[in-house]
């Protein structure tokens, strides 16, 4: 009996190994190979038809002036929040990747999302995790319409392409690619090589189709997708639906996207009928208290395409150990430690043996170095424990030389702040107005470096 082969493949970025070794040759990543077994190819590679993955050839090799520009059709999916985060809508022959904790509200956004769709278009929802019934009771549960829309509960994906070619549906949901399988490939499902060559075989079918394809994935216990890193360059888009379990709201993040910005938010709220759409997040996260305590502070940061308004919160208390603590929660805690020296430094205020905890209300992750200035003011205002006006607004960057860096579009940030009741606002000079009509209703202080900044304050 011939021996099984076997390769050992890198699950961070999908490169294949004779044998195994502590670090991959090619991403540098410890201890990410892991075993597979080689069998048959699979139909599609049997066969050689790999022609079309990334759509029509065009008839052969053009030059880039001939290639004729259109404007992508987009598939309207019904939610808004939705549609701004994947750019504008669903493309036909594009590829969507969406993961998320369990219970994050993955499918039954997408059971929502195709309920609504079936209603004009032809759409297929694949299952390989629950059962027809269980989605029948979900969709029953959340009043939905589910009069078009198909079901089909399979794990096999020669069978899946099959049924694919008979019903030939324009929109297209699995769930999940984790649970699909090739019965070329020995391995079990869900490892590196099922994911691999699944998600291969159904993102060729949806490009030489035009089907839009929803794959929802799983997610490790760090945050990150799971499966080979691989996957995430087949798609097109990847999004990701956060929200902890004491909150009934969920944000839906764009980390991967061809056909429109990447990092576009969008917010949703989990209600007895499933997810609703929150139009104005910024009233959300300003859910302040009737009274604004000390280290509290509102900044406007861009997401995506628009400026979105949250609180940002600091405690500053005397530490009662050799080393006090930095404690930052939904901001980057290096960062923390960076803006505390440079307060030190240039603005004159000694942190050292003080614990620093740090908050972003609502569970919103502020990536943005805008956030800076809100941040500092935010600790000076707890250390001193004197509470800051409440129509005040603060962004800009901090620079380590002390200097207040310009964000970028500061004047929707100000318009975004006045259209939301604030009356002042600190803000870089790169940032100020150019015009009295572009901050009227509102006193705009212009600051060069931290030194002004703590002045005005």
């Amino acid at each position: 009996m011939a021996k099984a082969k076997t390769a050992y493949v890198c699950v961070d970025c999908g490169s294949d190994h004779n044998k195994w070794q502590g670090q991959c040759q090619d991403c540098g990543a410890w201890n990410t190979l892991s075993e597979v077994r080689l069998g048959a190819p699979s139909r599609v590679a049997a066969s050689g038809n790999r022609s079309g993955y990334a759509g029509a050839n065009g008839g052969g090799v053009l030059a880039l002036s001939e290639v004729v520009l259109e404007e992508l059709p987009r598939i309207a999916s019904g939610f808004d929040e939705f549609d701004r985060v994947l750019g504008g809508g669903l493309v036909p022959g594009s590829a969507i990747l969406l993961g998320g904790h369990p219970g994050a509200g993955k499918s039954t956004l997408l059971l929502q999302i195709l309920c609504r769709l079936a209603e004009r278009n032809d759409c297929l929802y694949v299952t390989g995790e629950e059962s027809l019934q269980q989605i029948a009771m979900r969709a029953s549960r959340l009043g939905l319409k589910a009069d078009a829309l198909k079901l089909y509960a399979e794990t096999s994906v020669e069978q899946l392409l099959v049924q694919l070619d008979k019903l030939k549906p324009k929109v297209l949901v699995l769930d999940s690619i984790q649970v699909m399988h090739s019965d070329h490939i020995s391995s079990a499902p869900g490892s590196v090589s099922q994911v691999r060559e699944c998600a291969a075989a159904l993102t060729r079918f949806a490009k030489q189709t035009g089907t839009v394809l929803l794959m929802v994935g799983h997610v490790t216990k760090d945050g990150s997708l799971a499966g080979p890193k691989v996957l995430e360059h087949i798609i097109d888009c990847s999004i990701m639906l956060e929200g902890s379990s004491d909150s009934r709201y969920r944000t839906l993040r764009g980390h991967k996207n061809r056909f429109g910005a990447v990092n576009e938010l969008g917010v949703f709220a989990m209600t007895e009928q499933g997810l609703k759409e929150v139009k104005n997040p910024s009233a959300i996260f300003l859910n302040r208290g009737e009274e604004i305590a000390a280290g509290s502070v509102v900044m406007v940061v861009w997401e995506g395409t628009r400026p979105l308004l949250v609180e940002i919160q600091a405690l500053v208390d005397e530490s009662g150990f050799g080393n006090p603590r930095r404690v930052a929660v939904g901001l980057e805690q290096n960062r923390l430690a960076m803006l505390l020296a440079v307060l030190h430094r240039h603005g004159g205020l000694q942190l050292g043996d003080q614990d620093v905890f740090v908050n972003v209300v609502g569970g919103v992750k502020v990536l943005e170095t805008g956030a800076d200035l809100a941040l500092l003011f935010a600790l000076v205002s707890s250390f001193r424990n004197q509470p800051l006006p409440e129509d005040l607004v603060v962004f800009g960057e901090v620079g380590l030389s002390g200097e207040i860096r310009p964000v970028p579009s500061g004047q929707e940030r100000i318009q975004e702040a006045r259209k939301h009741g604030f009356k002042r606002a600190i803000v870089p000079a790169g940032n100020a107005p150019r015009s009295s009509a572009a901050d009227a209703g509102m006193s705009v202080i212009a600051v060069h470096n931290l030194a002004e900044a703590l002045e005005a304050l």
